[in-house]
């Protein structure tokens, strides 16, 4: 009988201590399909940024034909600091635009994605492709917006 009771017992401890090694997968958030035919208020400024070691802050403009305009930078532990200009458009919940910024002297544009969800903005990736200067993504319909680069709402600065 004690024998039984030692194998059940080391049996569920390997069973119990295999569940813990598994990495749970970050959760995703699906972009919300872009309303037909509404007329949309202006949102006006909107500002957002980073906690932690790593910052980006973002501000934007929203007009009522869902146009945005604002600035964007990122200051990533390790990395160069890049910051530039945002021009682009709302789609339903999704913020989607071109990125033109400097780092190392050089001026690059990038298409960057970003998913609203009760104030925090979650950046969007996947797979891109460069044309003309510019890096876009392959397939927008195919983006990924998860919880490791997130950007909660601020008050806007006063410039």
């Amino acid at each position: 009988m004690k024998k039984i009771l030692a194998v059940t017992i080391i049996t569920l401890s390997v069973f119990a201590s295999c569940k813990k090694d598994q990495v749970a997968e970050p959760v995703e958030i699906t972009p919300k399909a872009p309303k037909e035919a509404e007329i949309v208020e202006p949102a006006g400024d909107q500002c957002f940024a980073s906690t932690g070691a790593s910052k980006i802050e973002l501000s934007y403009n929203v007009n009522s034909h869902q146009e945005v305009n604002g600035k964007l930078s990122y200051n990533i532990a390790g990395k160069d600091k890049n910051e530039g200009t945002l021009i682009g458009n709302m789609k339903g919940d999704t913020l989607i635009a071109d990125y033109t910024f400097m780092s190392e002297g050089v001026s690059s544009i990038r298409e960057v994605a970003f998913i609203e969800r009760e104030g925090i903005l979650y950046e969007g990736y996947g797979d891109v492709v460069e044309a003309n200067g510019k890096v876009s993504f392959k397939d927008k319909k195919l983006l990924k917006f998860d919880q490791k680069n997130t950007l909660t709402k601020v008050d806007c600065k006063v410039e």
